[in-house]
């Protein structure tokens, strides 16, 4: 039987033959914190005995949230993550260095293919370079940074064809906006979505990114699109060497 995208990356994240429905035990990819949940994922890691994260390096810490900070107890906390970055050698990125998402992209810190959890429900956002990622809790994260391994149960997927070229003056924002308002708050609960036709795949990246970046209000898990020439072209152009990632098999089963 044919595969979605996700339960793709969940096979291989796994090590198993993942299906919708399943529950695994999978291998993260890439973490991310971000200043606003900082301290429920410190004060957690600690509690759980925390002594250094799993790989450093898969691990990244955002102040963007608050920044500058507007008090003295967000200033408190943002020194503790500095600190907290420093000394587990975790990827950190200071008040002004842009948006967690953003950077998690840019950087190259995600790519096609991969499995990524973040302290943000926008961390969907990168589903739009074919990368399942989710936002999950603060002790969730703070497991991550300690094991690199987190349980899923493998969401059925969601198709949603776009086809067409925009007319002037629409744009990504205004047909994910039309999307959300069909298929409602909760018409995507615990599932993935994935983005396709001819209107995805002539958009570029950035574009790409708002479709994926609003999959959670509509209480998806995450937002996917299939990677394509564009992605790796993108990834490139910002100096990195991205795999190719995963596409949906013709025979995949769709809710």
């Amino acid at each position: 039987m044919g595969k979605t995208i996700s339960e793709k990356i969940f096979s291989r994240a796994s090590g198993k033959d993942a299906y919708k429905g399943d529950i695994v035990i999978a291998n993260v990819d890439a973490a991310m914190m971000h200043d606003g949940m900082a301290k429920l994922v410190m004060d957690a890691f600690h509690e759980m005995g925390g002594k250094q994260l799993w790989a450093p390096s898969k691990v990244s810490a955002v102040i963007d949230h608050v920044a500058p900070s507007a008090n003295e107890a967000i200033s408190f906390v943002q020194k503790n993550l500095r600190e907290f970055a420093l000394k587990h050698d975790a990827n950190f990125f200071e008040v002004g260095s842009g948006v967690c998402h953003q950077l998690m992209i840019e950087l190259g810190l995600v790519f096609p293919g991969d499995l990524v959890v973040g302290s943000d429900s926008h961390t969907c956002t990168y589903g739009a370079v074919g990368a399942f990622a989710t936002g999950i809790g603060s002790t969730e994260i703070a497991a991550v940074f300690l094991s690199g391994k987190l349980w899923f149960k493998v969401p059925e997927t969601l198709k949603i064809n776009i086809e067409g070229k925009l007319p002037p003056m629409v744009y990504p924002k205004d047909v994910i906006l039309k999307i959300v308002g069909t298929v409602k708050a909760d018409g995507a609960n615990y599932k993935a979505i994935e983005y396709c036709g001819s209107t995805v795949r002539e958009m570029d990246v950035e574009g790409r990114l708002t479709l994926s970046n609003m999959a959670i209000e509509m209480g998806a898990k995450t937002g996917l699109i299939e990677p394509d020439g564009k992605t790796l072209a993108y990834l490139r152009s910002l100096g990195h060497n991205p795999q190719t990632g995963y596409k949906s098999d013709e025979d995949a089963k769709y809710s």
